[in-house]
């Protein structure tokens, strides 16, 4: 969007743009969560063995995932107002669909469709963001506004999930369509219209899309079928995909209109920030996938209590808006993103023990809320900075990927891992613990926050 909010405090025509965009993204988030708390509930209803039940979060976010890049590049190429407006109302009409399924393979068609609803609706939403606000204090503070609102639509959810789940599964698809279609009503009046950035004749990479989408479903596949299948289907699955990811490689190289364009992967910050999306993301709906299943089917806890107590977790929508700004201002971005993955990773340990009682698990939620509103906007921020007008959509779309592949991967990993131990047993569900905490350890040491600390003891050392 061409014009920008040139005042150094955001208007109240700022603000209530900002606002709808945030309600896009709460939606977003909320609709993940709710459904995590909804999963036993629908396994029961629908007879769905844990392979298939974790389709329904991983069908959702790979095709997210799969064609979030192609959604930035619509965005930056037919407008990012028509792209987020249009595919909103998508998102409406598949979530109710969801909510009448009778057959798991309806469910999950139906989960699929709103994902690529997702791809096209975000990316279109932030680059509206990175276009209109410009960089530096409004950008800085808009971004972690949004993040927050992400992060609080997350958190919040569990306990919303819980709510409605406890009348009925069927809302928790059947709620998103009332806030979505607020949400658009909204956004038809507030967002104005904006005109492309990109020239149209240069062309959409459909084929790139497919190529990415495919090498994600099929490496997911790979991860989630093979405790049950043999170990020759494994590596053919897996071989497809990265033989498919090899030929997205060779056609963004050669098409005239990349989806992706490699030079901006040169970017050590924004390959650093992808990589502790993947990690941050998949760290936490594996976690959240694991202790729904432990605390409702293995310790009989209701949809009710299971969502009041994860819902503390939410406190990262307080924290994120408010607390992070001041401490990003004050160490910078990387340092507080790994601060984050600290706290996830003594999050995650935590959880370990597998307490009966809340007081037990309270600690466990408190940290890795802590950690979501460290981490999660900080790195929206370093992967969107330093991009031009004209590739925002794309370094949006990228981030966006990342989320979801992160929480593709991190479902898929925790699933195997209980499809292979075979029983829902205490140590079963402490193994399917140690992938998200895993998770949380490489991204200590991928955001880089453990030279400065090696460095500072090294230099304490040096002068003692």
């Amino acid at each position: 969007m061409a014009s920008t909010v040139a005042q150094e405090r955001l208007t109240g025509r700022a603000w209530a743009v900002l606002f709808v965009l945030c309600g896009a993204i709460f939606l977003e988030g909320i609709d993940i969560s709710m459904m995590g708390v909804a999963l036993p509930s629908i396994r029961a209803e629908l007879g769905l063995t844990t392979g298939e039940l974790q389709w329904i979060g991983s069908g959702y976010a790979l095709s997210y995932g799969g064609f979030v890049l192609l959604g930035g590049r619509a965005a930056d190429l037919l407008g990012r107002r028509r792209m987020f407006v249009g595919w909103l109302a998508v998102f409406l009409l598949f979530s109710g669909l969801g909510g009448f399924a009778t057959e798991g393979w309806v469910l999950i068609l139906a989960r699929f469709v709103t994902g690529v609803a997702a791809a096209f609706m975000t990316p279109a939403g932030l680059s509206i963001i990175t276009t209109t606000y410009p960089e530096g204090p409004q950008r800085t503070k808009a971004l972690l506004v949004y993040a927050g609102t992400a992060a609080g639509g997350f958190s919040l959810g569990m306990v919303t999930g819980g709510l409605l789940t406890s009348i009925d599964w069927r809302w928790v698809f059947f709620a998103p369509v009332i806030v979505a279609a607020a949400i658009l009503a909204a956004a038809i009046v507030l967002i104005p219209r904006d005109t492309p950035s990109v020239d149209r004749r240069e062309g959409v990479d459909v084929f790139g899309a497919l190529t990415l989408t495919g090498a994600m479903l099929l490496l997911v596949a790979t991860v989630v079928r093979a405790p049950d299948v043999p170990s020759v289907q494994t590596l053919l699955t897996g071989a497809g995909g990265l033989v498919l990811l090899a030929a997205f490689v060779l056609i963004e190289q050669r098409v005239a209109a990349p989806l992706v364009r490699l030079g901006l992967l040169r970017s050590a910050p924004l390959v650093r920030a992808n990589v502790g999306a993947v990690l941050l993301v998949g760290s936490f709906i594996g976690f959240q996938f694991v202790a729904v299943l432990y605390l409702q089917e293995y310790r009989q806890w209701s949809e009710i209590k299971t969502g009041l107590a994860m819902m503390i977790m939410g406190i990262d929508a307080i924290l994120a808006p408010t607390l992070t700004p001041r401490l990003v201002q004050r160490f910078g971005n990387a340092r507080v993103i790994f601060g984050g993955f600290v706290f996830a990773a003594f999050g995650f340990a935590a959880f370990l023990p597998l307490g009966a009682t809340f007081a037990a698990i309270l600690p466990s939620f408190v940290l890795i809320g802590l950690a979501f509103a460290l981490a999660y906007g900080p790195l929206t921020i370093v992967a969107t900075e330093q991009v031009a007008e004209h590739e925002q959509g794309l370094a949006s779309g990228i981030l966006t990927t990342s989320f979801q592949f992160g929480a593709a991967l991190g479902l898929a990993v925790v699933a195997a891992v209980l499809t292979a131990v075979g029983d829902y047993s205490v140590e079963g569900f402490r193994n399917g613990l140690m992938v998200p905490l895993a998770g949380a350890v490489l991204g200590v040491v991928v955001s880089g926050g453990h030279r400065s600390v090696i460095s500072r003891m090294h230099r304490v050392s040096r002068t003692s």
